[in-house]
């Protein structure tokens, strides 16, 4: 095992403090993910030298996981959501989490603690597709001990820099 990895839990070392300008640059990506350096650098009063070299430290601090879009899940197709929670097997969390990784529509997934251990967020094409995934799919897993489905009436994106659609 490398040095850096016996020496930091994680195998990274912690990211390093972030300052206002780090923070703005944040601010500045999530809204446009596609800001060219040049437009977040006079955003943030540095230069472009300077915001390049920020953006890349925040990225090789694993801050910045990567840049995508924000997609409106009906006009994509996916009108129907929910949330499921499940109840699993202890112990078994690094299974699950690639089994439901693999699910079609999986979008997020966190480990928590309270009534169930585990919340997945989902986007298919109708209820159809959405009971499928449930019944035959998820509920099938050796380790799932039970699933609660709460369908998604309306979402807002928190983002800024514009919403993914409101439902």
């Amino acid at each position: 095992m490398p040095e850096e990895q016996m020496a930091f839990p994680g195998g990274r070392p912690p990211a390093r403090p972030l300052d206002e300008i780090d923070r703005a640059i944040l601010r500045l990506l999530r809204a446009d993910g596609r800001a060219s350096i040049r437009s977040v650098a006079e955003s943030v009063h540095v230069s472009r030298a300077n915001a390049y070299a920020r953006i890349n430290r925040l990225i090789d601090d694993g801050v910045i996981r990567g840049f995508g879009a924000r997609v409106d899940q009906e006009r994509a197709g996916q009108s129907a959501s929910a949330y499921i929670t499940l109840k699993i097997v202890q112990n078994s969390w690094r299974t699950v989490r690639e089994k439901l990784r693999a699910l079609p529509g999986a979008a997020h997934i966190a480990l928590v603690s309270g009534d169930f251990d585990v919340l997945l967020l989902v986007h298919t094409k109708d209820n159809r597709a959405l009971r499928e995934l449930v019944l035959t799919r998820i509920q099938a897993m050796d380790e799932v001990l039970s699933t609660r489905t709460l369908l998604v009436f309306e979402e807002t994106d928190l983002q800024e820099g514009g919403a993914c659609g409101e439902r």
